[in-house]
């Protein structure tokens, strides 16, 4: 069965002037306040669409990259994924890189580089992000 997760937001004023709130609606975990300015200047303690993709992006592929070890019967010690989201006002979001930093025991460079473009690919946030043209991965394994 699918799942809906949701969040709201309300948004007052004009583009360069005006300020919103996000509403977390599915988790309850709180109200996060956006502007133009965090956008695409300096965030200034509040966030953009860009900063939840990112944050959307990087659980997602730790997640398949854990599932995808899985499947190749390996468990992480620990991964940590960063995810960096480029936004050209104008023109969109133009580009995602990922930094994956995992420690998995008894786990080839070549099977984890493997695994972890696999995971990349197979993301529902990566496909979800198609159009994104680049996407890229950078990955360190630490055994």
């Amino acid at each position: 069965m699918a799942t809906v997760r949701t969040a709201h937001t309300i948004w007052s004023g004009d583009l360069p002037s005006g300020s919103g709130q996000v509403t977390l609606d599915s988790s309850g975990l709180g109200t996060y306040d956006v502007t133009w300015k965090a956008r695409a200047e300096q965030s200034e303690g509040k966030t953009s669409p860009e900063e939840l993709i990112a944050a959307a992006h990087s659980a997602c592929f730790s997640m398949a990259f854990s599932h995808a070890l899985g499947e190749e019967g390996k468990t992480p010690d620990r991964v940590e994924t960063k995810a960096e989201v480029d936004f050209q006002p104008g023109t969109g979001i133009t580009a995602i890189h990922l930094t994956l930093d995992a420690t998995v025991p008894d786990l080839s460079e070549e099977d984890f580089q493997r695994v972890a473009q696999a995971a990349k690919e197979g993301c529902p946030v990566s496909q979800a992000l198609a159009g994104v043209k680049d996407i890229s991965l950078t990955a360190t394994l630490h055994s």
